[in-house]
């Protein structure tokens, strides 16, 4: 196990890939600081020659120096954890693209002109007929799901499923919604949401996390409906949900004040969790066998101090001002 990240550096029309068995949760780390700090920080890592795939890969960050793009993607803990690091990468990485990689490890190889699918499966995305809709009774959803009705009101759920599963179960959802039973309006930000427009026949999507395939439209069953997909934007499904349900205002103060608490402190030593993981006996009629790469901890970004002082100005920059609401 582990949480593995890859990286690719462009630079002069070359790339080269690099990979880390514990640093996924890192990515945002590492990409902080700026452009020069991540590249030193991904070069000191592992040379490969390999894809990893969807599954495998938690985190990952393309650094293309010809093209002044970043892409990246990594699992959030929260939507203000997600919003917090855009905002100080926006800053951060002046004069550059900066794209959260929706698609995951699709959106790094079609960038390199490879595809989407060089990393998945045949048949990778699994669609289902939906018995029930997955709304839940709590205030912190995963996702919200909002329907507009034949009469052109609207109404909306709570929901335990990731964004991109409403769509895996077809067009059958809508017909299970209107009798779903009601749920509380969120009191926390959901990590994405769908709205369905029948009349339209469009279905509209944004998230925080990937929603791997949302490129791949149509989906199966969906050959006649139209995807507004509105990347980690929520506002468009806020200005539909009705007055009763609203998203909640959650300023980003504290998630900015989390991502620079550890600022310049290097990773967490994770020498004891691999001795007591090689030292763990292994299930019966079963060998063990040891990754190499899983005993490597992986390095700090190590900001020069120019760096470092440009991030937390940053981020004093952003507390300060009008974009902490």
């Amino acid at each position: 196990m582990g949480a593995r990240a890859q990286y690719v550096v462009v630079e002069n029309g070359a790339w080269q890939r690099y990979f880390s068995h514990w640093a996924a949760g890192r990515v945002v780390d590492d990409l902080l600081p700026g452009p020069a700090a991540a590249t030193r920080c991904f070069r000191a890592r592992r040379k490969i020659d390999e894809w990893l795939d969807d599954v495998w890969c938690e985190g990952a960050a393309l650094v293309d120096h010809d093209r002044r793009i970043l892409l990246w993607f990594c699992f959030a803990d929260s939507w203000a954890d997600h919003r917090a690091a855009r905002a100080v990468l926006a800053r951060t990485w002046p004069g550059w693209d900066v794209r959260f990689a929706h698609d995951g490890m699709g959106d790094l190889t079609h960038h390199l002109g490879v595809g989407r699918d060089l990393t998945r499966a045949p048949g990778w995305f699994e669609t289902f007929e939906p018995a029930e809709f997955a709304g839940r009774e709590s205030t912190e959803p995963w996702s919200v799901v909002s329907l507009r009705l034949p009469d052109g009101s609207v109404r909306a759920w709570g929901s335990a499923w990731e964004p991109i599963d409403h769509l895996a179960c077809g067009p059958a959802l809508i017909d299970l919604l209107p009798t779903s039973p009601a749920t509380p309006a969120p009191t926390d930000m959901p990590y994405g949401g769908v709205h369905f427009d029948p009349r339209a026949r469009t279905v509209s999507l944004w998230a925080v996390r990937t929603v791997t395939g949302v490129h791949d439209w149509p989906l199966p069953g969906w050959d006649d409906w139209t995807l507004d997909f509105h990347g980690d934007d929520h506002t468009r499904q806020a200005a539909v949900l009705p007055a009763d349900f609203p998203f909640p205002h959650l300023p980003l103060a504290t998630a900015l004040r989390r991502l620079g608490t550890g600022l310049g402190t290097p990773p967490p030593d994770l020498t004891p969790l691999l001795a007591r993981a090689t030292d763990a006996p292994a299930p019966a009629g079963t060998t063990p066998v040891l990754n190499p790469a899983a005993l490597t901890a992986p390095e700090p970004a190590d900001p020069a101090p120019a760096e470092l002082a440009r991030l937390r100005a940053a981020l004093d920059a952003l507390l300060a001002g009008a974009e902490v609401g």
